[in-house]
């Protein structure tokens, strides 16, 4: 070890906040991506994905600031970089095989004998790269020198040239040293690259392949918890929702995921349809948003200089404030900061609510942006609002307690499942179930839970057919939406007031 007499200063890498984790808050993203910057493209198409970190993501799926064209990449951006929430599934329904286009050919100059093609999604295994071939060879004089000049000949990869993907995300030819055109002035590059505008609605819906037994698009939301044993709780297409056959199924995936879970869903009104929050109440219900697991958002937000889809950031922020709430969903998503620069339409507009208009929207059931100092969230009630009063359905919370007890239930006494079905089996599930609720109660997460075995809805036909019956009752609380403060004028007070001083 080198003496050391003096003064020095270190630097060390920056360090970045570690992820909340959360197993009650997760979210599935349906969407595109730029998997051509991928690790392994072809393993990140109608598959969940499960990143803890943007690196994770990025490494996995690619990542890009195009967030229209690679909707995906919002829900990674908004996740891990606005609120560091972890873990996120993805689910990309852009196939390279299927959803490609032929680069334009065309000749790139070289500078420091590397070309930059100036095109966006290039899939790198397509590419050919020609050049005019000439005498200069590495090691001989004229190596640097412009080449004399040959006929076009299609160049080797690895022996004649090296392809990689910039900052940037495009695609770079690096002439080696060893190669037959190291001193060329320019290449000609051929290929095939991402078609994001080829993805449809039918792709991202989905459907179950019967001759292969494989599922794409929402369809792959089964393979979630059977592959990472991760309930899924917030369902999410950002850039996709605007579209009514989109969200419509998506609605449809909320409830009996794998037989067994619920979820929540997150639909974005479209703003080129709905330019006024006047015009919300029309769109949504001609869009059919009004199922109680739907929670329907308007406008869009600018994030970072660019507009982004509520619900990604919307997503993003619920999933943050269940993990950091003991991973119980009890606090309601509504005026919590959302990170952003504003609310805008599709077109940039800037959209200004005021406290009376942002109230009109929730009334027709429709979450939006309040900015009270910083932009937040504002809403409480589901989609299925205002023509269903069930406070377990209209209110953004109790909905999501609900889920949540339910998943909790499932994953916690699946174990339960084919055990003797004895008195002991029954007590041993009721108290400890009831041991939990008493902690959430106490812990004001909730004003009751418990469950309860009943004798006489437990038949001994359903004994004798291997059934048994709890009944679970739960009263999570209601957000108070409303404060009013009645002022009056306190005559005495001023008389006395008066008086004191005379």
């Amino acid at each position: 070890m080198a003496y050391k007499h003096g003064i020095e200063v270190t630097e060390k890498a920056t360090s970045v906040r570690s992820p909340l984790s959360t197993q009650y808050g997760v979210q599935v993203i349906f969407g595109t991506a730029p998997v051509n910057l991928a690790k392994n493209p072809a393993a990140a198409v109608n598959r969940p994905i499960k990143a803890n970190t943007f690196e994770e993501a990025q490494e996995a799926l690619g990542y890009s600031d195009d967030w229209e064209r690679y909707t995906l990449c919002q829900g990674m951006y908004a996740s891990f970089q606005l609120f560091q929430i972890a873990p996120v599934i993805f689910i990309n329904v852009l196939d390279p095989e299927k959803h490609n286009k032929e680069l334009e050919t065309k000749a790139y100059p070289v500078s420091n004998h590397r070309a930059v093609v100036d095109a966006s999604g290039v899939l790198m295994d397509t590419v050919t790269v020609t050049a005019k071939t000439g005498q200069a060879r590495a090691g001989s004089a004229v190596v640097g020198e412009a080449m004399t000049e040959g006929s076009p000949a299609e160049l080797k990869k690895g022996k004649d040239y090296i392809l990689d993907f910039d900052d940037y995300g495009k695609l770079t030819v690096t002439l080696l040293s060893t190669g037959a055109a190291y001193s060329a002035a320019e290449v000609t590059v051929a290929g095939k690259a991402l078609a994001p505008e080829k993805v449809t609605e039918e792709d991202l819906i989905g459907s179950y392949d019967v001759e292969h037994g494989t599922e794409s698009g929402m369809e792959a939301l089964r393979q979630v918890y059977p592959k990472y044993g991760l309930v899924p709780a917030i369902l999410l297409a950002p850039g996709w929702t605007e579209k009514p056959n989109v969200g419509a199924a998506l609605q449809t995936k909320c409830q009996d995921i794998n037989g067994a879970f619920r979820a929540v869903c997150l639909l974005d009104l479209d703003t080129a349809q709905a330019r006024k929050y006047t015009d919300c109440a029309k769109a949504k219900e001609e869009m059919g948003y009004g199922d109680p697991h739907a929670i329907v958002l308007w406008p869009r937000v600018a994030v970072n200089g660019q507009s982004m889809s509520y619900s990604a950031v919307y997503g993003a922020m619920m999933s943050y404030n269940t993990a950091n709430n003991s991973d119980v969903p009890y606090l309601y998503p509504s005026n919590r900061a959302l990170n952003v620069e504003g609310a805008v339409l599709a077109d940039g507009t800037e959209v200004y609510l005021d406290q009376v208009q942002a109230g009109n929207l929730n009334g027709d059931g429709v979450v939006t942006v309040f900015c009270n100092l910083e932009w937040k969230s504002y809403g409480n009630n589901t989609g299925c609002y205002p023509n269903n009063t069930d406070p377990k359905d209209r209110w953004i919370g109790c909905r999501r307690m609900f889920d949540y007890v339910g998943n909790y239930f499932v994953v916690e006494y699946r174990s339960r499942l084919d055990s003797n079905m004895n008195p002991r089996t029954v007590d041993d599930i009721v108290n400890r179930f009831n041991i939990w609720g008493n902690s959430l109660t106490a812990s004001g997460m909730c004003a009751g839970l418990y469950a309860e075995y009943r004798r006489e809805e437990n038949t001994v036909e359903d004994i004798l057919a291997g059934r048994m019956k709890l009944r679970i009752y739960f009263a999570p609380y209601t957000p108070a939406e409303y404060i009013g403060a009645t002022m009056e004028f306190d005559v005495s007070t001023l008389e006395n007031a008066m008086a004191e001083e005379g």
